[in-house]
């Protein structure tokens, strides 16, 4: 067992403490960054806030491939860790760095070239392209930043270092704070480059945490050495990721690309329907940071007991993360229900929309502890080399549950089947990653 793998020794709940709670600070920065954008362009009108829910869902698949290949990284490093060979853990941070890079390229200029037909797909109105064309073509040219990051932060919580991880984040997400306002709408006498201006801001910030993040991780236990590419093969560290990548990646983005799915139905209902709808799910994607923060420092966690062999520490923090899951999803299901319409004033004066905003929470809110077993499910499956069966869980929520309720009930409940079919994803997802996670943390396991 190395030295750096910390979190094999010590209290299991103070490490699920310790590491998640640096990341919800992280994870909320990172959230708020959308809430901020959605803010400040809605003061922008209308059309620009149905603009951003089409983008809205885009951006976050795509983010959710990079925190597949995150994930990846996070998981190898950590069993190389907790196996006690660190000379591994290096190969695999560095190749995991390098691949980020490279996935980032590729995504980028993918979504470039297919801007227009894929909003088209997605119901946008023509009279919206415009506004989402000016958006996303920087988005999509910067994307690759967004994956350095994601390479950095893969590196940083294998080894446990979930602080160091939220610092790149507040980073990042302070910048857009900071730029939003003036970048958008104009501020100090400039005049502002409307929508367009939220996608500057967040090139800016990704930038300046791509900076930040170099410095820290050159200040860890396994810092980034790309002479270590050159001096061994990178079959073992190649293999090795993708094999938890691949998976981990498709089985991030199904959510968002589900959510595409709906946003297009809900844009059948019309433009109060979508603004609202994607609005809300702004302000859901605040509401479950813990739930987000929890699933990430999970694996961290896991990973380095299973390469351990230390399988009891493995399951107690399952098992801990798991009842916070319930506990915090009912509580905050319960907030939203009885807020709804006050929280959608902040976003929209338009009687309409804030109809649809609380409607939404009034439905969907009450599956929030499903959806946090879910993805702390898929945490642990990701960290013992199981991304396979959190894929399989993933993809049955999305194509199997939610969208053929939102299809076959559209018609007669209007967006209210779309809503109720994403409550009853989440309650049997979470369901079902409770069966999984049992079946292999506790019958399927090697004792030690």
């Amino acid at each position: 067992m190395s030295e750096n793998a910390k979190l094999t020794r010590g209290s299991i709940y103070g490490h699920l403490v310790g590491q998640t709670a640096p990341m919800i600070i992280g994870v909320a920065a990172i959230m708020s960054i959308g809430l901020v954008d959605a803010y400040f362009i809605g003061q922008l009108g209308s059309e620009q806030l149905a603009a951003i829910s089409f983008i809205f869902p885009i951006s976050v698949a795509l983010s959710s491939l990079g925190v597949g290949v995150m994930v990846g990284i996070n998981s190898v490093v950590a069993r190389a860790l907790g196996e006690g060979d660190d000379e591994k853990a290096a190969r695999r941070a560095n190749f995991g760095f390098a691949f980020a890079l490279g996935v980032g390229v590729t995504l980028g200029l993918l979504l470039y070239l297919l801007l227009d037909p894929l909003f088209r797909l997605m119901n946008a109105q023509e009279s919206l392209l415009p506004y989402i064309r000016t958006y996303m073509q920087p988005y999509a040219l910067g994307f690759p930043l967004l994956l350095a990051i994601m390479g950095i932060n893969g590196v940083l919580r294998g080894q446990g270092e979930a602080r160091k991880t939220s610092y790149i984040s507040i980073c990042y997400a302070a910048a857009n704070w900071v730029l939003d306002p003036i970048l958008i709408t104009g501020a100090f006498g400039f005049e502002g480059f409307g929508i367009v201006g939220a996608a500057y801001a967040t090139l800016i910030g990704w930038a300046l945490g791509i900076g930040f993040g170099l410095f820290l991780i050159g200040k860890a236990a396994i810092p980034l050495h790309p002479s270590l590419l050159r001096k061994c093969s990178i079959v073992d560290p190649m293999k090795a990721i993708l094999r938890v990548a691949v998976p981990a990646a498709f089985s991030n983005a199904i959510n968002p690309i589900g959510l595409s799915v709906l946003t297009a139905l809900v844009a059948i209902e019309g433009q109060a329907a979508v603004a609202g709808f994607g609005a809300a799910g702004r302000l859901q994607s605040f509401a479950v940071v813990p739930l987000l923060a929890l699933s990430g420092a999970i694996g961290a966690i896991v990973g380095q007991n299973w390469g351990a062999k230390q399988h009891d520490r493995a399951r107690k923090a399952a098992f801990g993360a798991g009842l916070f899951c319930i506990g915090y999803g009912i509580a905050i299901a319960i907030i939203l229900f009885a807020a709804g319409e006050w929280f959608a004033d902040f976003f929209t004066e338009d009687p309409e929309v804030i109809d649809e905003f609380a409607l939404y929470l009034s439905i969907a809110a009450w599956g929030y502890a499903g959806y946090g077993l879910l993805i702390v499910g898929n945490g642990i499956l990701n960290a013992v080399d199981k991304a396979a069966w959190a894929l399989g869980q993933s993809f049955a929520r999305v194509f199997a549950v939610m969208l053929p309720i939102a299809w076959f009930l559209r018609k007669d409940w209007g967006s209210s089947a779309i809503y109720a079919a994403e409550l009853a994803a989440n309650l049997l997802g979470g369901l079902v990653a409770i069966l999984v996670v049992w079946r292999i943390l506790w019958r399927k396991a090697p004792e030690k």
